[in-house]
């Protein structure tokens, strides 16, 4: 099947395939839309089964970078790139430089940054080999500590102020009491279960590695939860921080959850399971807003002058932006990936 023809590829500018023998890379970079800016998007390393596999993913992930920039209101575009490959057993520096040309190769059209799988230190790697590599230093931290180049912190206290606007629009409360799920105990997900367990929520967590999981057990008093009932659950919000396409026909039937918020990117397998969930009264919070905190992070770093206040104040607007979603997709009696999508597709195909 050619790249053109695949479901997932949306007028997308350029979409480039890497391989270094030696250092063992396969790698794809996928361009979406570079109408607001250059295109901004981490580095993804996972252990695909194929490569069409990894071409969906970095398809669908660039996609989103579009829509996620054009909603924050950066002026950046969408791009994402994707390793094949176990981080865990076959990164290596050599790999991670390799990958630097490859980025470099795209002579600034695309600009990188940390993912899954993908560490600061994997970045400083890449940098070595190409300019257009982000997050590898930092100016500035949303919470005034110092910061060091992951947007991590950034991405999961973005996801907390809109899951907490989330939960007040759905159920008119605070986040005392909540329970949440939350899907991935990473990065993202175990300083998002923090944040939640510092405003008093109940939480439940699962991953596919248990060291996040008896961290947030041990630490955070959460309940440990089996991968595959954790949509099944009596809880108020469940909370994706892992892999894509988590809500499908599969899980969608199990769901008692009246909110979905989380970190996780392209949450949704198909664009009409937001007017499912709709119907069934469920509000979801979309991905590509929710999420925002760790690119707004890394468009202020590349900023020549910001500050902490300014850095948190952007992120904080993610609540009110989703607030606006909701309040449109009630009017208008919309799914609110709907109105989502509209609202950034008004943004981006306005030229700069």
């Amino acid at each position: 099947m050619s790249v053109f023809d695949h479901p997932e590829f949306d007028k997308h500018e350029h979409v480039a395939f890497y391989h270094d023998e030696e250092a063992g890379l396969k790698a794809i970079i996928a361009v979406h839309n570079t109408n607001l800016g250059p295109a901004l998007g981490g580095c993804r390393m996972w252990p695909y089964i194929n490569s069409a596999e990894a071409l969906n993913d970095v398809l669908r992930l660039s996609k989103g970078m579009t829509y996620k920039a054009a909603m924050a209101n950066l002026k950046l575009g969408g791009g994402k790139s994707v390793i094949i490959g176990d981080p865990r057993k076959m990164k290596t520096p050599a790999m991670m430089r390799a990958m630097g040309k490859f980025v470099d190769s795209l002579g600034g059209k695309y600009f990188t940054a940390e993912d899954s799988g993908i560490a600061v230190s994997d970045l400083q790697e890449m940098a070595t080999q190409s300019k257009f590599i982000a997050g590898t230093s930092a100016k500035y931290h949303y919470a005034g500590e110092t910061p060091d180049g992951n947007p991590a912190p950034s991405t999961a206290y973005g996801v907390f102020v809109g899951l907490r606007s989330t939960v007040e629009y759905a159920f008119n409360s605070d986040l005392k009491g909540v329970k949440v799920a939350i899907q991935g105990m990473g990065h993202v997900g175990y300083r998002l279960a923090k944040h939640l367990h510092d405003a008093g929520a109940e939480l439940f967590v699962t991953d596919i590695y248990p060291d996040g999981i008896e961290r947030a057990v041990q630490e955070l008093g959460a309940t440990a939860i089996a991968p595959e009932d954790i949509y099944g659950l009596d809880v108020d919000v469940i909370a994706p921080c892992a892999m894509g396409a988590s809500i499908n026909d599969e899980t969608l039937p199990d769901i008692k959850a009246k909110v979905i918020a989380g970190a996780a990117n392209n949450q949704l397998a198909r664009e009409e399971m937001g007017e499912l969930l709709r119907k069934r009264g469920i509000l979801y919070a979309p991905d590509y807003v929710i999420n925002a905190g760790g690119v707004i992070d890394i468009y202020h770093q590349r900023m020549e002058h910001s500050s902490n206040e300014a850095m948190r104040n952007h992120i904080e607007e993610i609540g009110v932006t989703l607030k606006e979603i909701f309040e449109r997709a009630e009017q208008e009696e919309k799914a609110t990936n709907r109105v989502a999508n509209v609202i950034a597709q008004e943004r981006f195909t306005i030229k700069a």
